[in-house]
């Protein structure tokens, strides 16, 4: 290790040792017993003489819950005025100030009110880690960004407020807070998770038997995923690995470059990698004739990308194919993922070409090449 690295390392492990310790609950779907997993820890360690106070907790009603938040310090909440209404939020500027050693955040997925420091909640989160206080927070799977569409193809609904994969990524540790589907579906009959009048819409739409049972397998697989790296992190600090490197190329269009980014973000996190996202200017989308939508979209997906831990790189020219294998050969890229190619009619001779050029580049480069659906 060179004398540069070797700083970088030691000032890496001194940033780590300053930095709050944070735990995430997750689970399968509301109502699993996340917050109040959280109020039975903070209690246990308030016991132990730990300063541990509620930044921000939501019981939903829920009586089980709200028992447990008597004898807890509470941080009260920040008041705002929002399109005419008085509005809470969870008081950053506070939790900072107090500076507890551990504080309880519920609801890491929160979009916070518009003024606010930071957009998301997950971000106050981050804030409060890297000014040494720990932080306890919950978030269920369907709210995580590398899992958007399989969600929304199990519950065929989208789900807005999510977090990227990487604030999981950042975790000391992840618990999965797991009921059988007849447990949760029992609770929620009895009213332990919402009021009588909402059980049956709850019951025919999220809370179906087949959904719980999907939900609960990603999340199961998403803990043991995380396990996986820790094991895997130790494996290549100690030993000599193959390091796997990803590249998605993308185009301006709207939805297929999100599958492919989240897709490779998930192959990435999965091979404790890096992933670059490689967007080619044609002539055709040159700055003078791309549409205005095909930028906002182009905007959205490096906006993704980053939140995801993406590399973003862009780059001029008429040959798509050249830039992916000089893009290769640079980054020591081991797969390349691309969208199902569109080959027009008018254009299908000259594509098939190029597309059979990038392949006997990336065989010759052992690099795969995966096309996403």
């Amino acid at each position: 290790m060179d004398r540069q690295h070797s700083v970088q390392h030691f000032l890496d492990l001194l940033k780590k040792s300053r930095r709050g310790n944070f735990k995430v609950y997750i689970g399968m779907i509301a109502g699993v017993g996340k917050s109040y997993r959280m109020l039975q820890e903070a209690h246990d360690l308030l016991n132990s003489g730990i300063d541990i106070q509620i930044g921000y907790i939501e019981t939903h009603g829920r009586v089980e819950t709200e028992a447990l938040v008597a004898g807890l310090p509470v941080i009260s909440r920040k008041k705002l005025f929002y399109k005419g209404k008085e509005v809470e939020e969870m008081d950053l500027q506070a939790i900072l100030s107090i500076h507890p050693e551990v504080v309880i955040v519920d609801e890491l997925a929160h979009t916070n009110v518009e003024g606010s420091k930071n957009e998301k909640r997950w971000q106050d989160v981050i804030d409060i880690l890297e000014a040494g206080i720990s932080v306890i927070t919950a978030v269920n799977i369907q709210h995580l960004e590398g899992l958007n569409e399989e969600v929304q193809y199990i519950a065929g609904v989208e789900v807005k407020e999510r977090i990227p994969d990487s604030v999981l990524e950042q975790a000391d540790e992840v618990v999965n807070i797991d009921l059988t589907a007849d447990e949760l579906l029992a609770r929620l009959k009895a009213g332990k998770i919402y009021k009588p009048e909402k059980i049956q819409t709850a019951l025919n739409n999220f809370f179906k038997s087949e959904n719980i049972l999907q939900l609960r397998e990603l999340a199961l697989k998403e803990v043991a995923l995380r396990v996986e790296k820790k094991v895997e992190n130790y494996v290549q600090e100690n030993f000599r690995v193959r390091h796997e490197r990803f590249l998605a190329c993308i185009s301006s269009n709207e939805k297929t470059p999100r599958k492919v980014i989240r897709k490779v973000a998930r192959l990435a996190t999965r091979y404790n990698s890096k992933f670059y996202v490689l967007y080619v200017q044609t002539p055709r989308e040159s700055v003078e004739r791309i549409p205005l939508v095909s930028q906002r979209h182009l905007s959205n997906h490096f906006k993704l990308a980053t939140e995801l831990g993406g590399e973003i790189i862009q780059m001029q020219s008429k040959n798509v194919s050249e830039c992916i294998v000089q893009v290769c050969r640079e980054k020591q890229i081991t797969t390349v993922c691309v969208g199902k190619p569109s080959l027009r009619f008018s254009s299908v001779i000259v594509s098939l070409l190029d597309y059979r050029m990038l392949l006997n580049n990336l065989s010759q480069l052992n690099i795969d090449l995966v096309i996403i659906a």
